[in-house]
């Protein structure tokens, strides 16, 4: 027995010295000299730009024309561009155009025709249809009612196939007014005639049929699609949709929404989608309503209850629905990019037994993303669920061990180590606080010295801007901790792996929260605390784990994948949002975003690495010296420099109408005859980075004043967006009278009181322009009983507020609208007034002439700004 004891002791011998080494270790000659600090901080950004980036912008080599016999089957970009060349020529599409109506629809059925031409007869069946379509549906809080609005279908089958299940592929052919939509959408639009050309002249035949929808009206919004899907005789067959958008003008094409509920169309897109680009978190973003923007994807969804992927470019979103939106802005290898992925999807999705019935294989939601563009990881929404929590109590688990190992290392008692952590963790929980805290806090600094959006055209400021103060609040209170900190009980490299497992236990702790209210976006916390926690089982099966810093080593090179995929990720949505900044309203402060975005990716990308800059001496100065990279980001910012718009490259964008006004009164006196300019400024700066140019605001006021006593503020708000944001709008008024440059009328047909004897049916007639709107407003004490549009605003009162807007347009049908309105008054004596209509004439398109003076003022306009305008005439009655 007393054999044994000595043994022991022996064996321990090692153990103590081993102790009292780390013990002395806890001076500074302990930590790595302070001047590798910068280097290990910039050897991550380096990685950043020689992995990460090039990753990200990768396209593939672009087909040529001449090296299509040795690469059939495959898409031609040279091709591509070439017809979109020739899509640009044509110059704005606006609905109800000749551009649009006429031009790009003859273009369209003569390419369609060119691909009958070369088409394997023998094989396939195509079938075009040119679709007028008249309908309303509700976009947010308005009627959105179209008439003779058109779309371009194409069918190509099989003829030895008898499949009726059609898979669905979609694009848009209008455009925003100013812009000729080369990117948006016309990059599709050509993408699919090119798809559509591969496919009919392909010598392996398809089982399902494909419909290729060129749709000419998704800009007035989301019009067309809605006619086809709820009225043209092929939509009830359509089982599954492609939709292509573009957000922005070449790079890669996200998927941004799948399904919903149909995760096969995942496992399709994993299998063989050439270049992946997707993420869950993208979906649930989008769909949480954040970004401002929507697709034709919605309206399929919910109106025909067609699953599918809805993919867009995504890069260089500053000239998105701008004049710069252009043939020259559209690189060929992102055309072969997209029509790569889109064409081998078409393949797989035109063969897919899941076709036969999709209902079938419902099976709720997928879990996905993308590393690097490498490659497609997929699995249900329940395996998400099982991952998140599973991995992350292996996490707390394997805490738990290595702080039980300090204890017995450190001959410390475990509550007392337990203590110790419990503090590093309140600690890093404050820190992720200031981390959060400090960048928002910039953004609020320089948003109150009217300095918003200085990254918008040098983003990269946003490293000293947001970055560092991220990595400074994340770090801060565990760097204070432990230079002040007086306990020499255990070492510090222990002290510094505390601060890693406190990281950890925050991640595992937000996964197993984020997954328990069904959220997918999880992943992130399961992808980071995998690689942890396989670090840290390394380290604790080998000796690494108690000598000294070595444990660094194992732990570093398996962040080495998370950091890229994070950064990744985050640089993605960066890259989304800076540019929608631009054109997100003023009533939000961008830069809390923009900061917070940051802050996420510092979170997660440099969780587990910032921590680090513990290691060296004088940690408190590495801070400091993040301090003081931030102040001269933030001079850089203030300059010149931080000015966010340069021409034709990151634009100010300016919304502005050329304004008739006419305020009849009941009697039918003329209360308000005026002229003037009406802006709703697209970005947080508003007007004043035009006030020192030559354009002339003077006498600019806000509308804001006059929203409680006049009809929609007195303006005429365009659409659903316009008329949220009009009470940010501004009023410029004009000496000479707005010449309006097309015809206008609104005829009160007749007035007739209905039998119930309370309820008066006012008629109208209503022409001019393809684009019009109005407001209808009861006074106190009168309600809207029915009417000839459709009843959701009238059937559910709580959820549509007052005044009611109707938004109608036409393509091809300029035939009047007639419509009538029954209002209810109970006293039933309706020779007083009974409501406010306002009515707007809008002449949005350049088959209008702009007059001389509104023609001179767009000139005035300094060359950093994209101005969207159209003279507008808007006429207020009280009935």
């Amino acid at each position: 027995m007393s054999q044994i004891k000595e043994h022991k002791v022996s064996a321990a011998a090692p153990d103590s010295a081993f102790v009292s080494l780390l013990k002395s270790s806890e001076s500074l000659r302990a930590k790595l000299p302070w001047y590798y600090a910068p280097a290990f901080l910039l050897l991550w950004l380096a990685l950043f730009f020689a992995v990460v980036i090039p990753l990200f912008s990768r396209l593939p080599e672009s087909i040529t024309i001449a090296q299509e016999s040795q690469r059939p089957n495959e898409f031609v970009a040279e091709r591509a561009q070439r017809l979109l060349q020739s899509y640009d020529s044509i110059g704005p599409k606006v609905v109800g155009s000749i551009a649009n109506e006429e031009l790009t629809v003859d273009f369209l059925l003569a390419e369609v025709a060119n691909v009958r031409a070369a088409m394997r007869a023998d094989l396939y069946e195509l079938e075009v249809d040119v679709q007028q379509s008249s309908g309303a549906y509700m976009h947010w809080n308005m009627v959105n009612m179209y008439q003779g609005v058109q779309n371009v279908v194409v069918k190509l089958s099989t003829r030895s196939s008898a499949s009726e299940s059609y898979l669905l592929l979609n694009s848009h052919f209008d455009s925003k007014p100013g812009s000729p939509g080369s990117g948006d959408d016309g990059t599709m639009v050509i993408v699919m005639l090119e798809v559509l050309r591969q496919m009919a002249i392909s010598g392996q035949p398809f089982e399902h049929p494909i419909v290729f929808l060129f749709n000419g009206a998704e800009e007035n919004p989301l019009q067309a699609s809605h006619g086809f899907i709820t009225q043209h005789k092929w939509a009830k067959n359509c089982k599954a949709l492609i939709n292509l958008e573009v957000a922005g003008s070449g790079g890669r094409d996200l998927l941004f929404q799948t399904g919903p509920n149909h995760p096969w169309l995942m496992r399709y897109y994993k299998e063989n989608a050439k270049h992946p680009f997707a993420t869950t978190m993208a979906e649930e973003i989008f769909q949480a309503g954040i970004l401002p923007s929507d697709t034709d994807f919605r309206i399929f969804r919910d109106y025909g209850q067609v699953p599918g992927l809805d993919m867009a470019q995504i890069k260089n979103g500053y000239v998105y629905h701008t004049e710069f939106d252009n043939y020259a802005a559209v690189p060929r290898a992102s055309l072969q990019n997209s029509g790569e992925n889109a064409l081998a999807l078409v393949r797989a999705f035109a063969n897919a037994s899941e076709m036969y019935d999709t209902e079938a294989h419902s099976e709720g939601n997928s879990v996905f993303f993308d590393f690097l563009g490498l490659f497609i990881v997929l699995y249900s929404e329940t395996t998400g669920k099982i991952l998140n929590c599973c991995i992350a109590v292996v996490s707390l688990v394997l805490v738990c061990i290595s702080l039980w190992r300090m204890a017995r290392v450190s001959e410390l008692p475990l509550g007392h180590i337990s203590l110790l952590f419990l503090i590093i963790l309140a600690l890093h929980v404050l820190g992720v606080l200031f981390s959060v805290g400090l960048p928002l806090l910039m953004g609020v600094l320089f948003d109150a010295g009217n300095g918003s959006l200085t990254y918008f055209t040098h983003t990269w400021l946003m490293i000293g801007l947001y970055i560092c103060p991220a990595i400074i609040g994340l770090s801060l209170p565990t760097t204070l901790y432990y230079s002040l900190r007086k306990n020499l009980k255990i070492s510090h490299a222990y002290h510094l792996h505390m601060s890693l497992h406190a990281h950890c236990v925050v991640l595992a702790l937000i996964a197993i929260v984020l997954s328990a209210i069904s959220l997918r976006t999880p992943y992130l916390c399961m992808i980071s605390i995998l690689f942890y926690s396989a670090a840290l089982l390394i380290n604790l099966l080998s000796s690494l784990h108690d000598r000294g810093y070595y444990w660094v080593l194992i732990t570093q090179i398996l962040q080495l994948m998370p950091f890229f995929y994070f950064s990744y990720l985050f640089h993605f949505f960066l890259v989304i949002f800076i540019p929608m900044m631009g054109r997100n309203g003023s009533s939000i402060n961008p830069d809390l975003l923009i900061a917070l975005i940051c802050t996420l990716g510092t979170f997660f990308a440099l969780g587990f690495i910032s921590p680090l800059i513990n290691m060296f001496r004088w940690s408190k100065f590495i801070i400091f010296g993040l301090a003081i990279v931030t102040f001269i980001f933030s001079m850089i910012a203030v300059s010149d420099v931080g000015f966010p718009y340069r021409p034709k490259t990151s634009v100010m964008r300016v919304n502005f109408l050329h304004v008739r006004r006419v305020f009849y009164e009941f009697d039918g006196s003329v209360s308000l005859s005026d002229s003037g300019y009406y802006f709703d400024f697209q970005d947080r700066r508003l007007n004043h980075p035009l006030e020192d140019t030559s354009l002339d605001l003077t006498g600019l006021t806000a509308i804001k004043e006059h929203c409680d006593t006049e009809l929609m503020c007195g303006v005429p708000c365009f659409n659903h967006r316009w008329c949220k944001a009009r009470e940010t709008g501004n009023w410029l008024p004009r000496e000479q009278e707005v010449i309006i440059p097309g015809n206008s009328s609104l005829l009160l047909l007749r007035k007739r009181l209905l039998p119930t004897g309370n309820t008066m049916r006012y008629e109208f007639e209503l022409s001019g322009p393809p684009h019009m709107g109005l407001f209808i407003q009861p006074v106190e004490g009168v309600t809207v009983e029915d009417w000839s549009f459709i009843r959701n605003p009238l059937d559910e009162p709580e959820k549509y507020e007052l005044p009611y807007q109707i938004f109608f347009s036409y393509g091809k049908d300029n035939s009047p609208l007639r419509f009538h309105i029954d209002f209810t008054k109970l006293a039933g004596n309706f020779d007083v007034p009974i409501f406010e209509l306002g009515v707007a004439w809008h002449y949005v398109s350049y088959d209008y002439e702009r007059d001389a003076a509104g023609k001179q003022f767009i000139a005035d306009f300094p060359d950093f700004v994209h101005v969207m305008e159209w003279p507008t005439l808007y006429k207020r009655y009280i009935y």
